[in-house]
């Protein structure tokens, strides 16, 4: 017997190994939505709180970046890319592991040549043409010259509240503060929005988000059909995170995702992505002087 031949012919048979294929932006939100749905099933509610935290600290980052930065590292506070760090006057310590997030890369589109002689104005326009891979690092990864604090507010909603009722008059929402709703602390009738007075100051800014969120999400023909249970689910998440945010302390929401979407994994990144997405624009209202360390824009320059 040939076992030279042999060992040819067995080798030939063998299927050559295929490179490793980059992840898309939805694939690796879909990758992240199943392994959260695998840990509520396990029992680990906290995997959800973990995602909400994220949402109330990186409210400038895309949804599949935020679930990334959760899940890599849940308990990062403030991040950026090694040359942000540099710049603010730290360093990345030595053996750290980078937190991989994906970064828009942007082009330029050219216009044909008798188009852009005809408007020079819009002879070039910017255009998103793919992602790629970049690495970013907590601040607890790095060591060096103190930074500035971040506006935050513990236990007391400020001058979050003003902003608040403001942004709520700005999308023509009438606002009524009446004991008739009682013994609900808050109610959305689409297009206003009525509170139950004598609250406590933390109590009545959590009610509004809550009753504002039904009010942005709930009040039109929005997208797959809910339930009122996964309405209600919605709002209290937003509150969470706007409140966390703001520094309030907040409970853990209603974590248990899993009994409202029996592991439907379209479902619950549907409502995790407008829960970021209303959140956002929420906290863009709250907090209009406020910037994060690096917005996703900034990655595709510096990460």
């Amino acid at each position: 017997m040939n076992t030279t031949a042999t060992k040819r012919d067995h080798q030939s048979t063998q299927k050559p190994k295929q490179p490793q294929q980059r992840q898309t932006a939805k694939e690796i939100i879909a990758s992240n939505v199943k392994s959260l749905i695998e840990q509520l099933e396990a029992g680990h509610s906290d995997a959800l709180t973990a995602y909400l935290d994220a949402m109330s600290r990186f409210h400038n980052y895309s949804f599949g970046n935020i679930l990334e930065i959760a899940r890599q590292k849940p308990d990062a506070t403030r991040v950026a890319g090694m040359y942000a760090w540099n710049q603010l006057g730290r360093r990345v310590k030595k053996g750290e592991k980078g937190i991989r997030i994906l970064a828009p890369i942007i082009g330029i589109k050219r216009k044909p040549k008798e188009e852009a002689e005809k408007d020079i104005t819009k002879q070039n326009r910017a255009v998103l043409v793919g992602f790629r891979a970049a690495y970013v690092f907590d601040v607890s990864q790095t060591d060096g010259a103190e930074l500035p604090a971040m506006h935050e507010v513990s236990g007391d909603v400020g001058e979050n509240r003003d902003r608040l009722l403001l942004f709520i008059e700005k999308q023509g929402i009438e606002l009524v503060f009446t004991e008739k709703i009682a013994p609900a602390l808050g109610m959305s009738y689409g297009g206003r929005i009525a509170v139950l007075p004598g609250q406590s100051k933390a109590e009545e800014f959590s009610t509004l988000v809550h009753e504002l969120a039904h009010e942005m999400l709930h009040k039109a023909e929005r997208r797959t059909t809910t339930t009122k249970v996964v309405r209600e689910t919605e709002a209290e998440a937003i509150a969470f995170v706007i409140g966390k945010a703001v520094g309030l302390e907040a409970g853990t929401a209603s974590a248990d995702y899993i009994h409202l979407y029996h592991g439907n994994a379209s479902l619950l990144a549907e409502s995790l992505e407008v829960i970021q997405q209303t959140s956002a624009v929420i906290l863009a209202a709250l907090e209009p002087s406020r910037t994060e360390t690096m917005p996703d824009a900034e990655l595709a320059k510096v990460a």
